[in-house]
């Protein structure tokens, strides 16, 4: 039932915002044009609920859109060589995100959930980390409000999972209240280090067999398709 109010409160909160910050957006469109050379728009595919690829939009914020990637360290920091002055600013204040309102609006994306990776990510993944996938990414997640930048990899997916089993109108209120703490504060003061047990009683919670993980995501798909 919150799934489809969910959905629905998301479309609508993406369109006004859209139309509200029309021009904003446009001003930063021009800046980022005028600062460096590129697309003041930045396209990647990422993959969203149930593991299906889709375009995310962001502003582009490096000097390059080709950029080499480290995957071990895939959240950018802010003295990177390579971001552009003005995506400095942009990223710090999580402006280059607002963006993703369009990924909202198409409903390939939440206001809150899990940040959506990069394909690549998926053979890394251990099985109890694929249950990210069981809810739709967002634009901001349980991870952002808690380090973020300042977690391993591994702390990262914990919250996503335990987002995608706590999903709720008081978790995503509360995640999008520290939200607008983190653009203002930055995220190393929100930041909560996972304890290693935690990590292991998701493991243990999931199992270790890729094929769990599997006949959940089939079963669900099946369910949709009825």
């Amino acid at each position: 039932m919150y799934g489809f109010f969910k959905s629905l409160m998301d479309k609508l909160l993406a369109f006004f915002g859209l139309i509200i910050l029309f021009l904003p957006l446009l001003i930063v469109a021009v800046l980022i044009k005028l600062d460096s050379k590129g697309p003041a728009v930045f396209k990647q595919e990422r993959i969203g609920k149930n593991q299906k690829p889709f375009m995310l939009y962001k502003f582009r914020t490096m000097k390059s859109t080709t950029v080499k990637f480290d995957i071990d360290n895939p959240v950018i920091k802010d003295d990177n060589k390579s971001l552009t002055r003005v995506g400095k600013v942009i990223r710090k204040l999580k402006i280059d995100e607002f963006l993703q309102l369009v990924n909202v609006l198409k409903g390939d994306m939440s206001l809150i959930g899990p940040r959506p990776l990069m394909a690549v990510y998926l053979e890394r993944y251990e099985p109890w980390e694929k249950h990210k996938f069981d809810v739709k990414p967002g634009m901001s997640g349980l991870s952002q409000v808690k380090g973020n930048g300042y977690l391993d990899s591994i702390e990262r997916s914990y919250y996503d999972v335990l987002y995608s089993e706590k999903m709720g109108l008081l978790l995503d209120a509360e995640i999008l209240f520290k939200t607008v703490g983190v653009m203002l504060a930055g995220e190393k003061k929100f930041m909560k280090k996972v304890p290693s047990e935690e990590i292991e009683r998701m493991r243990v919670k999931y199992g270790t067999a890729e094929e769990n993980y599997e006949s959940d995501v089939n079963t669900s798909e099946t369910k949709q398709t009825e």
